[in-house]
């Protein structure tokens, strides 16, 4: 088993120690999440570990030939390479094997013992790479590029085309195919739509090495960790189980903190009062002095400011109709491609509708028209009797002034009775101490976006239009965004791909994808299991698109004989789906039968079980088919170019 010890890692900016001693040890069972607040040194420990940044001081043990891949939060750019291209970088370890087998080439020519030792080198080199799969590498770099979201004909595109977010997917799709010995994630849902997002999570579920994440998805972390790290003053804590338990765990943890903080006050508080009533009185000196000393090595008690509690409620929602939103027969082209065609639906008073989907389908341009911003449109929108509209764009950070500092541009929405409140509702959303007096012009795009949505938040409405409204908060902020929406009067209708967000609001979700807006009312579970069914279909087209591709012939003998050896092991695996097809096949007629006996199908309870196992089976048959179609058809073709 590979091992990475990590022990006394120190690293210090100037008179700010970012870590302190910094001790943890990972394998390639671990699965831990790295929490902590923002600033607080997370992406600077992962960086550190990579060596990207020099530690004061470290001692660190990593298992011989063992590889660390690191996923940075931003600051990635990309250059001519083509997207296929670029993810293939992740197979340059075996560049030297590769140069290595063109020198034993040419030494087999030469005859002789040399040529005989050249040989064998050459054999065991191939087996090499036999065993690692980079004989599969262009069917692996489909399938990860295809699962995050590319499509064929972005393969051959230079990497530097494309947005940042999506430039950050190539890098991702790079790092995993890079396949480590320990995996190193810093923030990698940020820009990921719920489908990219869902194949990521099932990848990593099935990654055979060590995985350390930060994520600001509880969801996410949720489904993949087994422990967590938390940072907190330079220190490394561990706690076992995922974030939920973590955050059950650290909230008891914090109400003793909060006791034991308030106790230590007061204490503080009357030992300060003797001091400054007996500072001047010699008789005193020696008990002042001794208690001035005492309050010297007093380490104050602190609690993590990324697991305060953190409140926020919205201003009283002014009285609107029952019909919220109508919209009908909407139209929406973008030159030749049509966005929406004959869509129509109704949003009711209190509903929290999500929309979620693919990037790129119309989720934020639906919610431009339902604003009012956009209006190149045809059909008819209507807003419902005494609407009153919040609407928070992702570039709504453009409408801020640059010259105010934060109080002062809260100041120009927040009614007179919440201007007290201001420097607090600040700080929920991540602004603290000195930072509320900045200007708005010093700010980063995330803290722009934070106070934008701030502002939004606090203009009294009765239809929030929401977009992407997590992006940019933490954990704790985005469970404080919720609660507050939870208990807001109005209308909610918002775009995004958080899923615990989603999970834990919506009433209803529109999924916008290829193949159109469908609306789903039963609950989060019930989208994510219609979810999975698309997946599978989309497999099934990912795999036509690959089959389009031209792969280039080879000729070698150490190729043709790995070809060999990939055409036997698709046979076997040809051989257990058939297998498992025959089986299930045999379950499912049990089942019919099961169906027609009388006590059965006389009993609705007993006759639902028995239809929801059958509806089971043929759903993993239906799986095995497509499997055993995408077996042969690569066997197929194997034998074909070996012939």
């Amino acid at each position: 088993m590979k091992n990475l010890q990590v022990q006394e890692l120190t690293l210090a900016f100037a008179d700010r120690e970012i870590l302190r001693d910094v001790s943890f040890n990972m394998n390639e069972k671990t699965r831990c999440a790295l929490a902590g607040a923002n600033g607080c040194g997370k992406s600077t420990l992962l960086k550190a570990l990579t060596g990207e940044i020099q530690s004061d001081s470290r001692r660190v043990s990593i298992t011989k030939g063992a590889r660390i891949s690191y996923l940075p939060q931003s600051d990635i750019v990309l250059g001519d390479k083509s997207v296929y291209d670029t993810a293939e970088e992740g197979y340059a370890r075996f560049q030297s094997i590769l140069d290595e087998i063109k020198t034993c080439e040419e030494r087999t020519e030469c005859g002789g013992k040399e040529a005989m030792n050249a040989a064998e080198r050459l054999s065991e080199l191939h087996e090499t790479l036999v065993d690692s799969g980079y004989w599969d590498r262009k069917s692996r770099i489909e399938t990860i590029l295809m699962g995050l979201g590319f499509v064929v004909s972005d393969f051959s595109r230079p990497a530097k085309e494309f947005s940042g977010g999506y430039q950050m997917r190539i890098a991702l799709a790079r790092i995993l195919v890079e396949n480590p010995d320990f995996l190193l994630l810093d923030e990698p849902t940020n820009y990921l739509d719920i489908e990219a997002m869902t194949w990521l999570e099932d990848y990593l579920k099935g990654f055979n090495g060590g995985l350390m994440i930060v994520s600001h998805d509880q969801e996410f972390l949720d489904d993949l960790v087994t422990e967590v790290y938390e940072l907190f003053n330079g220190k490394l804590t561990r706690y076992a189980g995922n974030y939920t338990k973590y955050t059950e765990t650290r909230n008891m943890e914090i109400e003793a903190l909060e006791k034991a903080r308030k106790k230590q006050e007061e204490e503080m508080e009357k030992t300060e009062e003797f001091i400054e009533r007996f500072r001047y009185k010699a008789t005193k000196a020696k008990q002042v002095q001794s208690r001035i000393k005492m309050m010297e090595k007093i380490e104050t008690i602190e609690v993590p400011g990324h697991l305060k509690k953190l409140h926020f409620s919205f201003p009283p929602s002014p009285h609107s109709g029952n019909d919220v939103m109508v919209v009908e027969n909407l139209e929406k082209k973008y030159g030749d491609n049509t966005i929406y065609k004959d869509f129509s639906f109704l949003v009711s008073k209190g509903e929290r509708l999500a929309i979620t989907g693919r990037n790129g389908a119309g989720k934020s341009t639906l919610l431009r028209i339902l604003a009012g911003v956009d209006k190149e449109y045809s059909g008819l929108v209507r807003d419902g009797a005494g609407v009153i509209k919040g609407y928070f764009a992702q570039d709504t950070e453009k409408t801020l002034n640059p010259d105010n500092d934060l109080i002062e541009e809260l100041e120009t929405v927040a009614d007179t009775k919440d201007q007290p409140r201001l420097r607090n509702m600040l700080g929920a959303f991540l602004f603290s101490d000195d930072d509320v007096f900045k200007k708005v012009k010093v700010l980063s795009g995330g803290e722009k976006s934070r106070l934008a949505l701030l502002k939004i938040l606090l203009h009294p409405s009765n239809l929030l239009l929401l977009d992407e409204p997590t992006n940019h908060l933490d954990i704790n902020a985005k469970d404080m965004l919720l609660e507050a929406i939870k208990n807001y009067e109005g209308t909610v209708i918002f775009v995004s791909h958080d899923k615990h967000f989603i999970k834990n609001l919506a009433t209803r979700i529109l999924y916008i994808s290829q193949d159109g807006p469908e609306f789903f009312t039963g609950g989060y579970d019930y989208f994510e299991y219609k979810l999975e069914e698309k997946e599978a279909k989309w497999k099934v087209e990912r795999s036509k698109e690959r089959e389009k591709v031209v792969i280039k012939p080879t000729s070698s003998f150490q190729e043709m004989k790995a070809k060999r050896n990939k055409i036997r092991s698709l046979e076997k695996e040809l051989e257990s789906i058939s297998k498992e097809i025959e089986s299930l096949e045999n379950e499912i007629s049990l089942l019919d039968g099961e169906t027609e006996k009388s006590e059965v199908y006389s009993v609705p309870e007993k006759i639902k079980s028995v239809m929801k196992k059958k509806e089971e089976k043929e759903r993993i048959l239906e799986e095995k088919e497509e499997q055993w179609l995408e077996k042969s058809e690569e066997l197929e073709a194997l034998n074909g170019e070996n012939n």
